[in-house]
């Protein structure tokens, strides 16, 4: 499925990441079961071998190779939007002393995420919810020293999903394909966040990604989230 593991290497080593023999091996048994799950459950339109390592795994490993230094150790992660678990089951790969949790709104994905979790061996937590409404509990709200998020939806309404999670002096890092960042700063503004960094960079295949790391600087107002219809009909 996966190209081999010299190639990988190579590939990898032009973006300055060492991925180990036995963790390559977890990628090619994550690949497969990816490619035969979607066969029944729909997750991805990604299923050549080749494509699954550059726009998957390495992208994935790039969020934490160009975005490390805002990850403490042992660092408390939660991801938005976890869908067949990128960028954050690669993360966990890379770093199992992560608490990594994984947030999604289809019961089918949260499955698969198990199924696979059992399949790698490896320390992360799906979970089954809305964001906008796990946001609004104690447990939660305010306790993750990372949110990350893979597109997922626009960066206004992303910022509402994601920001209520981060604790003060934490950091939202989003992933987007060059989205602007402009119309969202309001709502950054408005949830407790600044605009501390953005990483440009391309994938071998020429496409361009953003990095956007936003530094979690005040409390989010208890009012945010709003519901999802009010996010959805107007943004802030």
């Amino acid at each position: 499925m996966l190209p081999d593991y010299q190639s990988a290497q190579n590939l990898f080593q032009k973006y300055q990441l060492d991925v180990p023999r036995g963790t390559f091996q977890k990628l090619e048994l994550y690949a497969d079961f990816l490619v035969d799950y979607n066969q029944h459950v729909n997750l991805t339109a990604i299923t050549d071998g080749n494509e699954i390592l550059i726009k998957h795994f390495l992208d994935s490993f790039l969020l934490y190779a160009y975005a490390k230094n805002y990850f403490p150790d042992s660092a408390n992660v939660l991801d938005i939007g976890s869908g067949a678990g990128f960028p954050c089951v690669p993360l966990a790969l890379l770093r199992p002393d992560f608490n990594i949790t994984l947030l999604d709104s289809l019961n089918k994905r949260v499955t698969f995420l198990n199924l696979l979790k059992q399949k790698l061996e490896c320390n992360y937590t799906p979970i089954h919810g809305r964001a906008e409404e796990l946001a609004k509990l104690p447990d939660y709200r305010e306790s993750f020293d990372v949110v990350t998020a893979r597109a997922v939806a626009a960066l206004p309404m992303l910022a509402e999903f994601s920001l209520p999670y981060v604790r003060i002096g934490g950091f939202w890092i989003a992933m987007k394909s060059k989205e602007e960042i402009n119309p969202a700063l309001n709502a950054i503004h408005l949830l407790g966040g600044k605009l501390e960094n953005t990483i440009p960079y391309q994938l071998p295949d020429g496409d361009e990604r953003i990095i956007y790391i936003i530094k979690k600087i005040s409390p989010t107002p208890t009012k945010y989230p709003r519901k999802f219809a009010q996010i959805k009909q107007k943004q802030l």
